[in-house]
């Protein structure tokens, strides 16, 4: 909805209404006492009928005829207010860019974000188990019932144990692999073996 011509305007309506930068209006207020903006709380301006129509025929001696900011001055001073503010555009001319600046809004599209409970699941063949249920590999797992351990062949009288000396022997009885240096260490041993082996033997054939 549009001000009314006599409503109070801001120092950026008052510069697009006249096709200026702002500042230049702060510039002629410097330069010219008559122009009286009224100012409210941090300095903000507010431009009233008459002082829009005055920075109006401002303007236009300034941009249209060429004038001087001295030349301007001494109008204002020999002429009076009434004079150069008659030379203003009309005001409502602001209503009318008003009216333009509205039908030219673009309103910013806004996309609607999407919620994490909406989001969309991809069926890839593949679905979770239901609460309560067991996955087919579990029960695959309990399907399949575990080996039985069997207790180990007892080993023939007197192969059944091992040595209870803790030494030559003892190693030999237990060892599968045998190194050079233990091999040594059984050789005597074996070669005394032997002989009481061949004696028990001709006590026999005797």
């Amino acid at each position: 909805m549009s001000k009314s011509p006599d409503a109070f305007r801001t120092i950026s309506e008052v510069a697009v209404w006249l096709d200026v930068q702002a500042h230049v209006l702060r510039f002629w207020e410097s330069r010219f006492s008559q122009v009286k903006p009224v100012k409210r709380a941090g300095g903000r301006r507010y431009y009233r009928p008459n002082d829009m129509r005055l920075l109006g025929g401002i303007k236009k001696l300034l941009h249209e005829d060429g004038i001087t900011i001295k030349g301007v001055q001494r109008i204002l001073r020999e002429k009076g207010v009434a004079y150069v503010a008659a030379l203003s555009p009309s005001l409502d001319d602001v209503a009318e860019a008003d009216t333009a600046a509205e039908e030219n809004v673009v309103v910013p599209f806004t996309s609607k974000p999407v919620q994490t409970g909406e989001q969309v699941k991809m069926d890839l063949g593949e679905s979770e188990p239901a609460i309560g249920t067991v996955a087919p590999a579990a029960r695959a797992k309990a399907a399949s019932p575990e080996p039985e351990t069997r207790p180990e062949a007892a080993r023939p009288d007197g192969q059944d144990k091992a040595p209870q000396k803790r030494g030559i022997a003892t190693q030999a009885w237990t060892r599968m692999d045998f190194d050079d240096q233990l091999l040594k260490q059984i050789a005597p041993m074996a070669k005394d073996l032997r002989a009481i082996l061949e004696r028990m033997e001709n006590r026999t054939a005797g």
